[in-house]
């Protein structure tokens, strides 16, 4: 919108507060930070849930893959056949076996549920998510048959154990006796203690050489599962498709979508939510801006019908209101934008303060499944958060400008 020399000095008029419009201006100071704050909230919000999915994705995924092979009866015989077509179908990056099974775990008097997965050596140390979380002793211990394992930093504080404590593993599947089966119990010693960042997985893993949890389990040369990676996640379905012939009659394929459906169907519900719910905020903000230029014009009614009198034309009159609201609505845009940044840069200090203050655990990770408050901003949600507020207020503009517009200067200035 191009506005001439006489239309800019209005806006500027306009946007400072005259003597008598004190009330006026504060409306319109008002407009200008509720549109701060909608716009703070919308980007804070979605930037918090896409950081949620996002962080809660790549922890997942960097334990289970993006889609994993499992037999029916729980164990997998000819898993490397099954591996190497794994290998050689395109988009899928590795394939690699696996033994979970849920057992007991007890040490120092206390016990536990316990999820023991075996892997391999080689395989523990390329897995980015564990290595870069331990927090005691040394991975590099945990070889085979050395009756070492590595447990998660939740069951470690559960257990009261450490590197160099022992722990005892509980299996059902023990030997059978002329009173029935004893369960198996094996002695361990910790070697390291990790943290993923996933309460689940941290309150509950316990990570040992896949040699280990076959002679654990009893399971000979079979394991659990074979875990897939793919070249992209969201794709994963049409990845996988051409195993499906390979595993039938053995197994089943279950991508990471149907392992955690429930969890990511609602966070996306949540998220679509929220955007609208707070998309109320920034609507009430425009209302506000649509009210105070109504005060403003009726405000400067005599000073329009002057205007008009002295030559100025009616689009010149919707230009000069139209842009005075656009403004007070991108004033608010960017300091909103400014406030939600600089929120999120600051986020988890946010959170501790106000735990300390209040003395609520706002951030526990039994409920929030994540160690810390993840943000991740999407440059194209802003940038529609930022479209539609300013769309919005634009179109609050309108009847304002209008009503400026039609102003008749013979029937203002009659008894003048």
């Amino acid at each position: 919108m191009i506005l001439n020399r006489a239309e800019r000095m209005l806006v500027r008029r306009y946007l400072l507060p005259g003597k008598g419009e004190g009330f006026i201006f504060l409306v319109a100071a008002i407009s200008l930070v509720a549109v701060a704050l909608g716009v703070a909230a919308l980007i804070i919000v979605m930037s918090v849930m896409n950081g949620f999915r996002g962080e809660l994705l790549d922890k997942i995924v960097g334990l289970n893959g993006h889609a994993v092979v499992q037999g029916y009866d729980g164990q997998l015989g000819d898993w490397q056949q099954i591996a190497a077509k794994a290998k050689a179908t395109p988009g899928v990056t590795s394939a690699l076996p696996l033994i979970e099974q849920p057992l007991m775990a007890s040490s120092n008097g206390r016990v536990e549920g316990v999820l023991v997965r075996g892997m391999r050596w080689p395989d523990v140390m390329e897995n980015s998510t564990i290595t870069s979380g331990v927090q005691a002793g040394d991975l590099k211990s945990i070889v085979p048959r050395s009756g070492r394992v590595a447990i998660g930093s939740r069951l470690a504080q559960a257990l009261g154990a450490g590197p160099g404590s022992e722990i005892s593993l509980i299996s059902p599947e023990g030997r059978s006796t002329v009173v029935g089966t004893v369960p198996r119990i094996v002695s361990y010693t910790v070697g390291a203690v990790f943290e993923v960042g996933v309460y689940d997985y941290d309150k509950a893993f316990v990570i040992m050489p896949m040699e280990d949890a076959q002679d654990l389990l009893m399971l000979g040369d079979k394991v659990g599962m074979v875990e897939l990676q793919t070249s992209d996640p969201d794709k994963v379905g049409e990845i996988v498709a051409p195993l499906r012939p390979v595993v039938q009659g053995r197994g089943m394929i279950v991508d990471w979508r149907q392992m955690n459906s429930a969890l990511f169907s609602a966070l996306e519900v949540e998220r679509v939510a929220m955007f609208v719910v707070l998309s109320l905020i920034v609507l009430v903000a425009v209302f506000n801006i649509l009210s105070s230029l109504i005060m403003l014009v009726r405000a400067k009614t005599r000073d329009i019908a002057i205007l008009r009198t002295m030559g100025a034309s009616r689009k010149g009159m919707m230009k000069v209101f139209v842009t005075v609201g656009v403004t007070i609505g991108s004033l608010g845009i960017v300091l909103g934008a400014v406030l939600g940044a600089i929120f999120l840069f600051f986020r988890q200090n946010v959170v501790d303060v106000i735990q300390a203050m209040t003395g609520q655990n706002l951030w526990d990770p039994s409920v929030r499944v994540l160690a810390d408050l993840p943000s991740k901003t999407d440059p194209i949600e802003v940038a529609a958060i930022v479209l539609t507020a300013l769309v919005l207020s634009f179109l609050a503009t309108l009847y304002p400008a209008y009503k400026a517009a039609g102003t008749d200067p013979v029937q203002v200035l009659r008894y003048e």
